[in-house]
């Protein structure tokens, strides 16, 4: 294999590439999106305990999350660049080394994970029943990570080639067989046909969850390696690793790895200090967690087709179209999220009640959504002008903002709001948007510095 003039990207109209490649991936995310909802809605009908429980395994598992987040950026980069340059041969190697590395790691880290997850749990709640859900909810979690993984691979590689709609496909998969399993397995009655389900509880959400990602994983492992898609990996070549390939998936995205550690290590503070406000605090950022991770999909969507449209656009050395498609994706954000933000301060309460009836949890969720919703314009913002790094592989930009942002900013202002000031939490939901205001800062600088323009993998 040589080289491909098959870079559709580099040609045509931008906002038509960008729309092509972004609305595939963004409803791919939001049917993964519209599954995690549900499910947190199932787990509402058990208790508030069971959705303090999954929401405090969820803030945990994202540790693990930062292996995915170095190799999976990384491999944008030298995925899309190298697809870019018309280089076929180390774009199949790219892809055939980011599936054996990354299914590497994950088993590394579900052996870690499982030895340090008790105590980590212990360290949020004593609420025996809390513990309890989190630890039937997560055992299976961590045991099918390395499947979890892999399929992000088969997504990630088959977008860096400009194909959006397969990804698309297999995350609907996932989601509507999630949809349809999680009330089988979870309740004795499977709620509105009545017919007998297993009565598994919490667990039968996290075993829901790994047999579709499993499902989706094969079907699209499959496709990728039949030859059916623009590039064709060997499964010889998933026995091997190539050190030149393995250390730049590991050093280009080791500045966003640390950044989402770092996001998420501030996560867990943050959730500490929001638990000493009580179960109810606990289980309405569990719940907003989930309807601001459906809300953040569209921009998820644009990021990952900008940066795979920016990492080909630097391949083919054209920074005129980079900057026209990041432009486009960053108006596009804007406008969404302001559509969003709107419906969680008018309606926030019926918002709440969707998913749980408990009136003090919706009390303390009503102004979460009104508070930290309006964030979601400046991510739309951070998004879209950040897919320049993750396409060109200059990630650093990632990591100082999430440092100023969560360190510098938000962790001790509550450190601040709570123990200094004795405020009550709609204070602790404004330290949210404050810190995305500072990062969407910091991250507009580092754009306009234009070290990412230069910068090839």
């Amino acid at each position: 294999m040589g080289k491909t003039d098959s870079r559709e990207l580099l040609q045509g109209n931008i906002l038509e590439n960008l729309l092509k490649m972004s609305i595939p991936t963004m409803l791919g995310f939001v049917f993964q999106s519209v599954y995690d909802i549900i499910d947190i809605i199932w787990i509402g009908r058990i208790s508030a305990s069971a959705v303090a429980g999954v929401t405090i395994f969820a803030t945990i598992f994202w540790l693990v999350e930062v292996l995915n987040e170095i190799i999976g950026t990384s491999s944008i980069s030298i995925i899309s660049q190298s697809y870019g340059s018309g280089d076929e041969e180390r774009t199949k190697l790219a892809v055939e080394q980011t599936f054996t590395f990354k299914a590497l790691v994950a088993v590394i880290a579900s052996l870690i994970i499982i030895m340090i997850l008790k105590p980590l749990l212990h360290f949020f709640s004593s609420d025996q029943e809390v513990l309890k859900a989190a630890l039937d909810f997560g055992y299976i979690r961590i045991f099918f990570l390395p499947i979890m993984f892999s399929s992000y691979t088969v997504n990630t590689a088959l977008r860096c080639l400009g194909d959006a709609k397969r990804p698309m496909i297999f995350m609907a998969i996932a989601a509507v067989l999630n949809i349809i399993l999680d009330p089988i397995f979870m309740f004795k009655t499977i709620p509105f046909i009545n017919l007998p389900g297993f009565n598994l509880g919490v667990f039968g959400a996290g075993l829901a969850t790994v047999i579709s990602i499993s499902f989706s994983f094969i079907v699209g492992f499959y496709i990728l390696m039949s030859g059916k898609t623009k590039i064709k990996p060997s499964i010889k070549g998933l026995f091997k690793l190539n050190k030149e390939i393995d250390w730049k998936l590991v050093t280009i995205g080791l500045p966003s790895g640390f950044e989402v550690l770092l996001r998420n290590l501030s996560g867990l503070v943050t959730l500490k200090l929001v638990s000493l406000y009580g179960t109810s605090a606990v289980a309405a950022i569990g719940i907003g967690n989930r309807l601001f991770g459906f809300a953040f999909m569209p921009l998820v969507g644009f990021a990952m087709g900008s940066s795979a449209i920016v990492g080909q656009c630097l391949g083919g050395h054209d920074i005129k179209r980079a900057k026209s498609t990041v432009r486009e994706a960053v108006i596009i954000n804007v406008v969404l999220m302001i559509i969003i933000s709107l419906a969680a301060l008018i309606f926030p309460k019926t918002i709440m009640a969707i998913f749980i009836d408990s009136p003090d949890v919706i009390e303390a969720g009503i102004p979460m959504l009104r508070i930290v919703t309006p964030g979601l314009i400046a991510s739309g913002i951070f998004m879209g002008l950040g897919s320049v790094f993750s396409g060109s592989g200059h990630n650093i930009p990632f990591l100082i903002s999430s440092i100023i942002a969560r360190w510098g900013v938000q962790v001790p202002l509550l450190f601040a709001i709570i123990y200094l000031l004795h405020l009550p939490i709609a204070f602790v939901w404004l330290s949210y948007l404050i810190a995305e205001l500072v990062e969407l800062v910091v991250i507009y600088i580092s754009y306009h510095k234009g070290t990412w323009e230069s910068k090839r993998v």
